[in-house]
C-alpha cells in the first residue's frame, strides 16, 4: 500500500489551493449548504477520472498527453495543448493571488506588489526542492492538515444546521447558482491533474505482467479515494462555516481575507490571521510545484518539447502574473477575488478536452486490453462527461449573452471576435468526442494516426572513428580528454587533431603573430602533449587558432576537418559561472553534426 501511496496525494494538493478557499467561501456566503451537493458530485467525478488517468499510465505507459499525440493529427494535438497551457495558466493565477494576499495578511504588503514578488517565487522552489520533494510535500499537507482541523473544530463551534446540510446534498440548480458551480467543479475536477496523474504513477515499479498492473490498478484507486476524499472534507468544511458563518448572518463576502475570520473564535483574531495566510501561502506554493510538474508533462507529451523547470515555472508565472497584476491596478484589490472564481471558472471549461480523450483511450481494447473500461464505468464516466459539457455550455451561453448585452454599440466587433473563436472551439470538442469513428473510417480509406517513434530493436553496428578532434584549454581537464581520446584513437587507429584557440588580448589583436610568454607556454605544451601521443604510435597534428570566442572556432574547425568523434572536458559549473565564463559545451553541441564526449573531470 504504501509502496504505491503518493501520486494521488500529490495530486490532491491542487484540490486543496487558493482557488478552492475562494470557491467554497463564495459557495457558501451566498447559498449556504445549498452547494455541498456540487462538491460531494464534483468529487466522485473527480475519483472517478483520476482512477481511469492512472490506469492509462499504468497500463500503457503512456500519460494523457502523450496518448493524444500518438493518436490525432498534429493540428489538433497543438489545439489541445494551447488549452491546457491555459488552464495550467488559470491555475497558477489562483497561487499568484493567494501568494500576494498571503503577504497581505501577514506584512501588509500591497497586492500589486505582492502579485510582482511573486515571479522570485521561481528561485524558492527551486533552493526549497534541494530538501526533496516527500520534505516539501510533508510540510506543506501538515500546514493543512492544520487549517482542516481548524475548520473542523469550527463546525462545531459554528453550530450548522444538521438538517439543513443534508438538504444540501438534493441536486438543484439555477441560473444564479451556476457561476459558482462551474467554479467549483473547476477547482476540483482540474484538467491538468488528470495529465499529471497518468505520468506520476508511472514513477512505481509495476512490472509488465497483467497481473502486477492489476495490482497497481487496485492500490492506485485506494490511493485516490482516500487522498481525494480528504480533499473533500477541507472544501466541505469550508462551506459550511462560511454558510453557518456568513450566510446565516447576511454578511456578503467581498474578498477572501474575509476567511480569516471564520478562525477567529477558535485562535483569536491576529492568530487566525496569520495561520490562515501561512496556510495560504503554502497550499499555493505547494499546487505551484504540481502545476510546474503538469506543465512539463504536457508539453513534453503535446509537443515533445523539454524546458527546465525553471524556465518553465518562469514562463508559466509571467502568463499569471499579467492579468493580476492589470486588475489589481485598473480595478482594485476587491477585484481579485472575482479573478480568483474566474480563474477556477477557465478551468472547468478546458476539462471536456481533457475528459473525452481519457474516456476514448482507456475504453479502446486494443490499447488497454482486458483492462479496458467495463460496462458500467463507462456509463459512469460518459454522464460525468455529459455533465461537464452541458453545464460549461450553459454558462459560455450566460456569459456571451451578458456581453452582448452590456456591448452596446460594439455589439458588432463582439459578435466578429467571439463567433470565430466559439465556433472553432465547438469544432474542436465535436471532433475529439467523435474521433473514434473518424479514426476507423481514415484507417479504412488509408489515413492512418499519428503515432510515437518506435525503438528499431535491429542490432546497430559499431561506429569506425578515424578522425577525432579533442579542444584544449590547457587545464588539468585536458588530460582527461586526451586519455579517452587516445584510447579509442589506439582501438581506431584514427588520427587526432589537437586544438586550442589563444583568448589572451594580444592573441585576439595580433593572431598569429602574437608571442607573448603565455603563447609560448602553450606551444611548448602541445609540443610536449603531441611527443608523448607519437611515443604511442599515435597519429597527430595541433591546430592553434586565435579568438574571443572559443565555442565558434571549434565549430568552424570542426567543420573544416569533417572529425568522426569530438571529445571535450567540462569543467562542471553551471549558473552564474556559465554566464561569466561562458558555456561551450551547449554551443558546440547544438551546431554539430557528430557525436561528441564530454569528459568531467572527478575532481570537480
Amino acid at each position: 500500500m504504501f509502496a504505491f501511496a503518493g501520486p494521488a496525494y500529490l495530486v490532491s494538493v491542487g484540490y486543496m489551493d487558493p482557488g478552492n478557499w475562494a470557491t467554497d467561501l463564495e459557495g457558501g456566503a451566498r447559498f449556504g449548504y445549498q452547494l455541498l451537493w456540487v462538491l460531494v458530485m464534483s468529487n466522485a467525478m473527480a475519483v472517478l477520472l483520476q482512477t481511469l488517468s492512472a490506469r492509462l499510465g499504468i497500463v500503457r505507459g503512456r500519460d494523457l498527453a502523450q496518448a493524444c499525440r500518438e493518436t490525432y493529427p498534429r493540428s489538433v494535438t497543438y489545439a489541445l495543448w494551447i488549452l491546457c497551457e491555459v488552464a495550467i495558466a488559470a491555475c497558477d493565477l489562483a497561487e499568484v493571488l493567494g501568494a500576494a494576499i498571503g503577504l497581505n495578511l501577514l506584512f501588509h504588503i500591497p497586492l500589486l506588489v505582492g502579485v510582482l514578488l511573486t515571479a522570485a517565487d521561481t528561485l524558492l522552489v527551486l533552493w526549497f526542492q534541494r530538501f526533496g520533494i516527500r520534505i516539501i510535500e510533508a510540510f506543506v499537507l501538515a500546514m493543512i492538515t492544520i487549517i482542516a482541523a481548524c475548520f473542523c473544530i469550527e463546525i462545531f463551534l459554528a453550530k450548522p444546521a444538521f438538517s439543513e446540510m443534508a438538504t444540501g446534498l438534493i441536486p438543484r440548480l439555477t441560473a444564479q447558482k451556476l457561476y459558482i458551480t462551474i467554479a467549483i467543479l473547476g477547482a476540483t475536477v482540474m484538467p491538468h491533474n488528470l495529465y499529471l496523474h497518468s505520468a506520476l504513477v508511472q514513477t512505481r515499479r509495476i512490472g509488465s505482467s497483467n497481473a502486477s498492473k492489476r495490482v497497481a490498478c487496485r492500490f492506485n484507486l485506494v490511493d485516490s479515494v482516500v487522498a481525494l476524499n480528504g480533499a473533500l472534507l477541507v472544501n466541505a468544511a469550508i462551506l459550511v462555516v462560511a454558510g453557518a458563518v456568513f450566510f446565516k448572518r447576511h454578511i456578503i463576502v467581498t474578498e477572501i481575507q474575509q476567511a480569516h475570520l471564520l478562525l477567529a473564535p477558535l485562535l483569536g483574531t491576529s492568530a487566525a490571521g496569520a495561520v490562515f495566510a501561512i496556510a495560504l501561502l503554502c497550499s499555493g506554493q505547494s499546487s505551484t510545484l504540481t502545476g510546474t510538474l503538469a506543465g512539463q508533462i504536457v508539453m513534453e507529451g503535446f509537443i515533445n518539447i523539454r524546458m527546465r523547470p525553471w524556465l518553465r515555472r518562469l514562463v508559466t508565472r509571467s502568463f499569471a502574473i499579467t492579468p493580476a497584476a492589470l486588475t489589481i491596478y485598473f480595478a482594485g484589490d476587491k477585484a481579485t477575488y472575482q479573478l480568483l472564481i474566474l480563474s477556477q471558472v477557465i478551468l472547468s471549461m478546458q476539462l471536456p478536452f481533457a475528459v473525452i480523450p481519457l474516456i476514448h483511450f482507456t475504453s479502446d481494447r486494443r490499447r488497454m486490453g482486458e483492462f479496458a473500461n467495463k460496462l458500467w464505468v463507462l456509463v459512469l464516466a460518459w454522464i460525468s462527461a455529459a455533465v461537464i459539457v452541458v453545464l460549461n455550455i450553459w454558462v459560455v451561453v450566460q456569459i456571451l449573452t451578458g456581453w452582448l448585452e452590456a456591448a452596446g454599440r460594439f455589439r458588432g466587433l463582439v459578435l466578429t471576435l467571439l463567433v470565430p473563436l466559439s465556433a472553432s472551439i465547438g469544432l474542436l470538442l465535436v471532433w475529439v468526442a467523435a474521433e473514434p469513428l473518424l479514426t476507423r473510417w481514415g484507417i479504412r480509406f488509408g489515413r492512418a494516426p499519428i503515432t510515437l517513434p518506435v525503438t528499431a530493436s535491429a542490432v546497430v553496428e559499431n561506429p569506425v572513428y578515424k578522425k577525432i578532434l579533442v579542444p584544449l584549454d590547457h587545464t588539468e581537464l585536458d588530460r582527461q580528454a586526451i586519455a579517452h581520446a587516445a584510447s579509442m584513437a589506439k582501438v581506431h587507429h584514427a588520427k587526432l587533431y589537437l586544438l586550442h584557440v589563444e583568448e589572451d588580448v594580444t592573441s585576439q589583436i595580433y593572431g598569429s603573430l602574437s608571442s607573448t610568454a603565455e603563447v609560448e607556454a602553450g606551444r611548448q605544451y602541445l609540443d610536449t602533449i603531441v611527443q608523448s601521443l607519437q611515443e604511442q604510435s599515435i597519429d597527430v597534428e595541433t591546430v592553434v587558432v586565435y579568438s574571443s570566442k572559443p565555442n565558434r572556432e571549434i565549430v568552424r574547425c570542426a567543420r573544416e576537418i569533417q572529425p568522426d568523434l569530438l571529445v571535450m572536458g567540462a569543467h562542471g559549473h553551471g549558473g552564474l559561472k556559465d554566464l561569466i565564463f561562458g558555456a561551450t559545451i551547449s554551443s558546440v553541441r547544438h551546431k554539430l553534426r557528430i557525436p561528441i564526449l564530454v569528459v568531467r573531470d572527478g575532481k570537480s
